[in-house]
């Protein structure tokens, strides 16, 4: 099993972030590139996209929790990957969001963790930059 983390800092305080970050409405605009994500029930959400192993769309399940700023989810389908979202505050008014990704068929290192790495990152990225943007637009 591997497992991925990667922490990002964030422009906004924790309650911002987690709104942001737990929005299904706003998560495709975060999360890797071509990735899909639709909420299909209470807790249930289908993923779909280059990075969804196989064809069509796959079932997860998604739990948030606004008490612990944690959002948690798993392949429902695959049951070989889950991951969880969680954030913190910093110093003055800042937050910070940790990543973590778990792939029970994946190695943890050479190319293929490398780009799982990659993509970990660049939506921490993805994420600080709605996250920015929401703030300084003052639509929160």
């Amino acid at each position: 099993m591997a497992e991925f983390e990667a922490t990002r800092g964030m422009p906004a305080d924790s309650m911002i972030v987690f709104g942001i970050a737990s929005d299904l409405e706003v998560m495709d605009r975060w999360i890797p590139q071509g990735l899909s994500v639709h909420g299909s029930g209470p807790g249930i959400v289908e993923a779909d996209g280059p990075l969804v192993p196989g064809s069509g769309k796959h079932e997860g399940l998604l739990r948030t929790s606004e008490e612990q700023l944690r959002v948690e989810w798993g392949g429902r389908d695959h049951p070989g990957y889950a991951g969880w979202l969680q954030v913190a505050d910093t110093a003055d008014g800042a937050s910070e969001v940790t990543l973590h990704i778990s792939l029970l068929d994946e190695p943890d290192s050479g190319e293929r963790a490398g780009k799982v790495r990659t993509l970990l990152d660049r939506s921490l990225d993805q994420l600080a930059e709605e996250v920015r943007l929401r703030v300084d637009d003052g639509s929160l």
